[in-house]
Protein backbone atom coordinates (compact mmCIF):
# COMPACT_ATOMS: atom_id res chain seq x y z
CA UNK A 1 0.00 0.00 0.00
CA UNK A 2 1.50 3.27 -1.27
CA UNK A 3 1.30 6.13 1.48
CA UNK A 4 1.18 9.91 0.89
CA UNK A 5 1.90 11.90 4.31
CA UNK A 6 0.46 15.22 5.16
CA UNK A 7 3.38 17.17 7.90
CA UNK A 8 2.25 20.70 8.92
CA UNK A 9 4.72 23.08 11.11
CA UNK A 10 7.70 21.74 9.37
CA UNK A 11 9.51 25.02 9.98
CA UNK A 12 9.46 24.02 13.76
CA UNK A 13 11.65 21.79 15.61
CA UNK A 14 9.51 18.65 15.69
CA UNK A 15 7.97 19.12 12.91
CA UNK A 16 10.51 19.23 10.95
CA UNK A 17 12.27 16.05 12.41
CA UNK A 18 8.87 14.08 12.12
CA UNK A 19 8.57 15.15 8.28
CA UNK A 20 12.25 14.05 8.35
CA UNK A 21 11.71 10.28 9.76
CA UNK A 22 9.11 10.02 7.59
CA UNK A 23 11.04 10.98 4.59
CA UNK A 24 13.15 8.57 5.32
CA UNK A 25 10.65 5.52 5.44
CA UNK A 26 11.01 3.92 2.14
CA UNK A 27 7.28 2.25 2.80
CA UNK A 28 6.18 6.24 1.89
CA UNK A 29 6.09 7.37 -1.25
CA UNK A 30 5.49 10.95 -0.85
CA UNK A 31 5.76 13.40 2.37
CA UNK A 32 4.63 16.77 1.74
CA UNK A 33 5.68 19.34 4.69
CA UNK A 34 3.38 22.56 5.05
CA UNK A 35 3.91 25.52 7.13
CA UNK A 36 3.37 29.42 6.72
CA UNK A 37 7.61 30.45 6.45
CA UNK A 38 10.00 27.92 4.86
CA UNK A 39 11.81 25.62 7.29
CA UNK A 40 15.54 26.52 8.57
CA UNK A 41 16.79 24.12 6.46
CA UNK A 42 15.41 25.52 3.21
CA UNK A 43 16.92 28.84 4.53
CA UNK A 44 20.52 28.01 4.66
CA UNK A 45 19.97 29.09 8.86
CA UNK A 46 20.13 25.45 9.70
CA UNK A 47 17.94 23.48 10.92
CA UNK A 48 16.50 19.73 10.47
CA UNK A 49 17.47 18.93 7.47
CA UNK A 50 13.75 17.42 5.28
CA UNK A 51 15.65 14.92 2.94
CA UNK A 52 12.88 13.99 0.66
CA UNK A 53 10.23 16.26 2.04
CA UNK A 54 8.26 18.44 -0.39
CA UNK A 55 7.57 21.79 1.16
CA UNK A 56 4.58 23.88 0.51
CA UNK A 57 4.15 26.89 1.98
CA UNK A 58 0.57 27.62 2.82
CA UNK A 59 -1.33 29.64 5.85
CA UNK A 60 -3.40 26.50 7.35
CA UNK A 61 -6.54 29.17 7.79
CA UNK A 62 -6.68 29.49 4.10
CA UNK A 63 -8.51 26.51 2.15
CA UNK A 64 -5.87 26.74 0.06
CA UNK A 65 -4.82 23.93 2.21
CA UNK A 66 -7.86 21.54 1.10
CA UNK A 67 -6.23 21.83 -2.52
CA UNK A 68 -2.87 20.13 -1.30
CA UNK A 69 -4.52 17.71 -0.06
CA UNK A 70 -6.33 16.78 -3.09
CA UNK A 71 -4.04 17.79 -5.65
CA UNK A 72 -1.32 14.96 -3.52
CA UNK A 73 -3.93 12.33 -2.82
CA UNK A 74 -3.04 12.86 0.99
CA UNK A 75 -3.82 9.76 2.82
CA UNK A 76 -2.06 10.54 6.12
CA UNK A 77 -2.48 14.26 7.78
CA UNK A 78 0.08 14.43 10.87
CA UNK A 79 -1.12 17.93 12.32
CA UNK A 80 1.92 19.80 14.22
CA UNK A 81 1.39 23.16 14.08
CA UNK A 82 -0.03 23.92 17.33
CA UNK A 83 2.35 27.02 18.56
CA UNK A 84 2.37 27.91 22.57
CA UNK A 85 3.07 30.98 22.74
CA UNK A 86 2.20 34.08 20.81
CA UNK A 87 4.11 35.46 18.18
CA UNK A 88 6.61 38.63 18.22
CA UNK A 89 3.69 40.19 15.60
CA UNK A 90 0.40 39.35 15.81
CA UNK A 91 0.39 38.27 19.64
CA UNK A 92 -2.54 36.50 21.22
CA UNK A 93 -4.99 37.01 18.31
CA UNK A 94 -2.79 35.68 15.98
CA UNK A 95 -1.68 32.47 18.18
CA UNK A 96 -5.20 31.24 18.81
CA UNK A 97 -6.29 32.10 14.70
CA UNK A 98 -3.17 29.73 13.79
CA UNK A 99 -3.89 27.11 16.20
CA UNK A 100 -7.91 27.20 16.26
CA UNK A 101 -8.80 28.72 12.69
CA UNK A 102 -5.71 26.72 11.00
CA UNK A 103 -6.98 23.31 12.66
CA UNK A 104 -10.88 24.11 11.77
CA UNK A 105 -10.00 24.37 7.87
CA UNK A 106 -7.72 21.56 7.80
CA UNK A 107 -10.08 19.06 9.60
CA UNK A 108 -12.77 20.79 6.85
CA UNK A 109 -10.10 19.71 4.39
CA UNK A 110 -9.62 16.01 5.53
CA UNK A 111 -13.73 15.71 5.97
CA UNK A 112 -14.15 16.55 2.17
CA UNK A 113 -10.98 14.60 1.17
CA UNK A 114 -11.68 11.18 -0.33
CA UNK A 115 -8.13 9.55 0.54
CA UNK A 116 -7.04 10.73 3.91
CA UNK A 117 -7.50 7.71 6.19
CA UNK A 118 -5.67 8.48 8.98
CA UNK A 119 -5.07 11.85 11.22
CA UNK A 120 -3.10 12.24 13.70
CA UNK A 121 -2.89 15.58 15.93
CA UNK A 122 -0.35 16.83 18.20
CA UNK A 123 -1.73 17.92 21.31
CA UNK A 124 -0.69 18.81 24.73
CA UNK A 125 -1.34 17.82 28.82
CA UNK A 126 -1.53 21.33 29.67
CA UNK A 127 -5.81 20.42 28.56
CA UNK A 128 -5.63 19.13 31.97
CA UNK A 129 -4.75 22.65 33.34
CA UNK A 130 -3.02 23.16 36.73
CA UNK A 131 -5.13 23.52 39.86
CA UNK A 132 -5.13 22.85 43.59
CA UNK A 133 -8.12 20.36 42.86
CA UNK A 134 -6.40 18.24 40.52
CA UNK A 135 -5.52 13.76 40.98
CA UNK A 136 -2.47 13.18 41.78
CA UNK A 137 -2.60 11.37 37.95
CA UNK A 138 -4.55 12.41 35.32
CA UNK A 139 -5.91 9.48 32.70
CA UNK A 140 -7.10 10.47 29.40
CA UNK A 141 -10.36 9.91 30.58
CA UNK A 142 -9.78 12.83 33.71
CA UNK A 143 -11.93 15.71 33.51
CA UNK A 144 -9.93 18.62 34.64
CA UNK A 145 -10.11 20.27 38.17
CA UNK A 146 -10.20 24.08 36.70
CA UNK A 147 -10.91 23.99 33.14
CA UNK A 148 -8.09 26.41 31.03
CA UNK A 149 -9.31 29.28 30.26
CA UNK A 150 -7.05 31.27 28.50
CA UNK A 151 -3.97 31.00 26.04
CA UNK A 152 -2.15 27.91 24.40
CA UNK A 153 -3.67 24.89 26.93
CA UNK A 154 -7.92 26.75 25.96
CA UNK A 155 -6.30 26.83 22.42
CA UNK A 156 -5.35 23.11 22.73
CA UNK A 157 -8.86 22.17 24.29
CA UNK A 158 -10.70 23.56 21.54
CA UNK A 159 -8.67 21.95 18.61
CA UNK A 160 -9.58 18.46 20.88
CA UNK A 161 -13.37 19.26 20.69
CA UNK A 162 -12.82 19.96 16.46
CA UNK A 163 -10.80 16.98 16.51
CA UNK A 164 -13.45 15.01 17.84
CA UNK A 165 -16.11 16.15 15.74
CA UNK A 166 -14.26 15.21 13.23
CA UNK A 167 -13.64 11.55 14.40
CA UNK A 168 -17.75 11.45 14.69
CA UNK A 169 -18.18 12.43 11.19
CA UNK A 170 -15.82 10.62 9.23
CA UNK A 171 -15.87 7.62 11.10
CA UNK A 172 -14.03 5.66 8.21
CA UNK A 173 -10.76 7.52 9.55
CA UNK A 174 -8.64 6.10 12.27
CA UNK A 175 -7.83 9.91 14.92
CA UNK A 176 -5.28 9.89 16.86
CA UNK A 177 -4.83 12.21 19.51
CA UNK A 178 -1.55 12.71 21.42
CA UNK A 179 -1.73 15.14 24.35
CA UNK A 180 1.98 15.36 24.82
CA UNK A 181 3.85 16.35 28.00
CA UNK A 182 6.47 19.25 27.68
CA UNK A 183 8.88 18.69 25.38
CA UNK A 184 12.70 18.48 26.63
CA UNK A 185 15.69 18.06 24.48
CA UNK A 186 19.10 19.56 22.99
CA UNK A 187 16.68 20.92 20.04
CA UNK A 188 13.94 22.28 22.21
CA UNK A 189 13.54 26.09 22.33
CA UNK A 190 10.55 26.74 24.74
CA UNK A 191 8.75 28.89 27.18
CA UNK A 192 9.92 25.96 29.34
CA UNK A 193 13.65 25.03 28.03
CA UNK A 194 13.97 28.92 28.02
CA UNK A 195 13.05 29.47 31.78
CA UNK A 196 15.64 26.72 32.83
CA UNK A 197 18.32 28.37 31.39
CA UNK A 198 18.70 31.43 33.53
CA UNK A 199 21.34 31.81 35.56
CA UNK A 200 18.66 31.72 38.48
CA UNK A 201 15.52 30.28 38.68
CA UNK A 202 12.58 31.92 40.18
CA UNK A 203 9.92 29.41 41.54
CA UNK A 204 6.57 30.18 44.32
CA UNK A 205 7.30 30.13 47.50
CA UNK A 206 6.06 27.28 49.49
CA UNK A 207 5.54 25.30 45.51
CA UNK A 208 7.71 22.57 44.59
CA UNK A 209 5.62 21.02 41.81
CA UNK A 210 6.08 17.45 39.73
CA UNK A 211 6.84 17.76 36.40
CA UNK A 212 7.21 16.10 33.52
CA UNK A 213 9.04 15.40 30.43
CA UNK A 214 9.17 13.80 26.98
CA UNK A 215 12.58 13.55 25.20
CA UNK A 216 12.29 14.95 21.62
CA UNK A 217 13.54 11.63 20.30
CA UNK A 218 10.59 9.99 21.66
CA UNK A 219 8.25 12.34 20.66
CA UNK A 220 9.47 11.60 17.21
CA UNK A 221 9.12 8.01 17.84
CA UNK A 222 5.17 8.53 19.14
CA UNK A 223 4.39 10.71 15.65
CA UNK A 224 6.17 8.00 13.81
CA UNK A 225 4.55 5.55 14.58
CA UNK A 226 0.99 6.84 14.98
CA UNK A 227 1.46 7.73 11.48
CA UNK A 228 2.29 4.51 10.11
CA UNK A 229 -0.05 2.59 12.21
CA UNK A 230 -3.75 2.42 13.30
CA UNK A 231 -4.42 3.39 16.82
CA UNK A 232 -7.57 6.00 17.33
CA UNK A 233 -7.96 7.63 20.46
CA UNK A 234 -6.47 9.65 23.03
CA UNK A 235 -2.93 9.02 24.66
CA UNK A 236 -0.97 11.02 27.00
CA UNK A 237 3.13 10.56 25.87
CA UNK A 238 5.33 11.34 28.40
CA UNK A 239 8.38 9.99 30.09
CA UNK A 240 8.38 7.61 33.05
CA UNK A 241 8.75 9.31 36.63
CA UNK A 242 8.68 12.76 38.09
CA UNK A 243 11.10 15.56 38.78
CA UNK A 244 10.33 18.02 41.47
CA UNK A 245 11.21 21.52 40.12
CA UNK A 246 13.68 21.99 42.85
CA UNK A 247 15.40 18.69 41.41
CA UNK A 248 15.68 19.86 37.90
CA UNK A 249 17.49 23.53 39.69
CA UNK A 250 19.48 20.83 41.59
CA UNK A 251 20.53 18.61 38.29
CA UNK A 252 20.98 22.06 36.47
CA UNK A 253 23.34 23.33 38.99
CA UNK A 254 20.86 26.62 39.00
CA UNK A 255 20.00 27.96 42.36
CA UNK A 256 16.88 28.74 42.58
CA UNK A 257 14.67 32.59 43.85
CA UNK A 258 11.22 31.85 45.98
CA UNK A 259 8.81 34.39 45.18
CA UNK A 260 5.42 35.57 46.89
CA UNK A 261 2.95 33.97 44.49
CA UNK A 262 1.38 37.38 43.73
CA UNK A 263 5.10 38.78 42.96
CA UNK A 264 5.63 35.60 40.46
CA UNK A 265 3.10 36.75 38.43
CA UNK A 266 3.62 40.69 38.36
CA UNK A 267 6.96 39.62 37.17
CA UNK A 268 5.80 37.27 34.61
CA UNK A 269 4.08 40.53 33.26
CA UNK A 270 6.32 43.27 33.71
CA UNK A 271 9.03 41.21 32.11
CA UNK A 272 6.70 39.91 29.25
CA UNK A 273 5.89 44.02 28.55
CA UNK A 274 9.43 44.48 28.38
CA UNK A 275 9.82 42.07 25.81
CA UNK A 276 12.61 39.83 27.25
CA UNK A 277 9.98 36.78 27.57
CA UNK A 278 8.42 35.70 31.04
CA UNK A 279 5.70 33.72 32.22
CA UNK A 280 2.49 33.35 31.03
CA UNK A 281 -0.70 32.50 32.98
CA UNK A 282 -0.31 29.02 32.49
CA UNK A 283 3.23 28.43 33.09
CA UNK A 284 2.80 30.14 36.51
CA UNK A 285 -0.01 27.47 37.74
CA UNK A 286 2.37 25.15 36.37
CA UNK A 287 5.20 26.53 38.66
CA UNK A 288 2.70 25.97 41.50
CA UNK A 289 0.59 23.04 41.09
CA UNK A 290 2.89 20.73 38.45
CA UNK A 291 1.44 18.05 36.56
CA UNK A 292 1.54 14.16 36.31
CA UNK A 293 -0.33 11.99 33.55
CA UNK A 294 -0.58 8.41 32.88
CA UNK A 295 0.56 6.75 30.14
CA UNK A 296 -0.70 3.00 29.98
CA UNK A 297 -3.03 3.64 27.39
CA UNK A 298 -0.05 4.28 25.44
CA UNK A 299 2.57 1.76 26.09
CA UNK A 300 -0.35 -0.94 25.56
CA UNK A 301 -1.43 0.24 22.25
CA UNK A 302 2.33 0.63 21.01
CA UNK A 303 4.02 -1.78 22.84
CA UNK A 304 7.07 0.66 22.96
CA UNK A 305 7.46 2.91 25.69
CA UNK A 306 9.83 6.11 25.91
CA UNK A 307 12.90 5.24 25.74
CA UNK A 308 14.19 8.08 27.89
CA UNK A 309 12.42 8.98 31.18
CA UNK A 310 11.49 12.60 32.47
CA UNK A 311 15.12 12.60 34.48
CA UNK A 312 16.93 11.43 31.83
CA UNK A 313 15.13 13.55 29.08
CA UNK A 314 16.23 16.54 31.64
CA UNK A 315 19.57 15.55 32.24
CA UNK A 316 20.45 15.30 27.91
CA UNK A 317 18.87 18.59 27.51
CA UNK A 318 21.27 20.12 30.41
CA UNK A 319 24.32 18.37 29.03
CA UNK A 320 23.62 19.93 25.64
CA UNK A 321 22.90 23.52 27.01
CA UNK A 322 25.60 26.03 28.75
CA UNK A 323 23.54 26.71 31.36
CA UNK A 324 26.49 29.07 33.23
CA UNK A 325 25.49 32.65 30.84
CA UNK A 326 23.93 35.48 32.26
CA UNK A 327 20.81 36.63 32.09
CA UNK A 328 20.56 40.19 30.02
CA UNK A 329 21.51 42.97 32.83
CA UNK A 330 17.93 44.73 31.93
CA UNK A 331 16.17 41.26 33.43
CA UNK A 332 18.23 40.88 35.81
CA UNK A 333 17.70 44.73 37.33
CA UNK A 334 13.73 44.20 36.49
CA UNK A 335 13.87 40.90 38.48
CA UNK A 336 15.72 42.49 41.38
CA UNK A 337 13.37 45.49 41.48
CA UNK A 338 9.68 43.68 41.43
CA UNK A 339 10.56 41.13 44.16
CA UNK A 340 11.82 44.42 45.92
CA UNK A 341 7.75 45.93 45.14
CA UNK A 342 6.45 43.00 45.57
CA UNK A 343 7.44 42.43 48.89
CA UNK A 344 6.70 46.31 49.76
CA UNK A 345 3.01 45.12 49.21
Amino acid sequence: MTHTVLVTGVSRHIGARVASVLAADPDIDRVIGVDTVPPPSLSRDGGVPLGRTEFVRVDLRSPDIAQVIAAADIDTVVHMSLVSAPPRSGGRALMKEHNVIGTMQLLGACQRSATVRRVVVRSTTAVYGSSPHDPAVFTEDTEPGEPPGHGYAKDASEVEGYVRGFARRRADVVVSMLRFANFMGPGIDSPLTRYFTQPVVPTVLGFDPRLQFIHEDDAVEVLRRMALENHPGTFNVAGDGVLLLSQCAHRAGLPSLPIPSPAFRFMGDLVRGAGLGGFSSEQIRLMRYGRVVDTTRLVSALGWRPTFSTAAAFEDFVRARDLAGGLPSAMMDLLSQTVEQAMKR
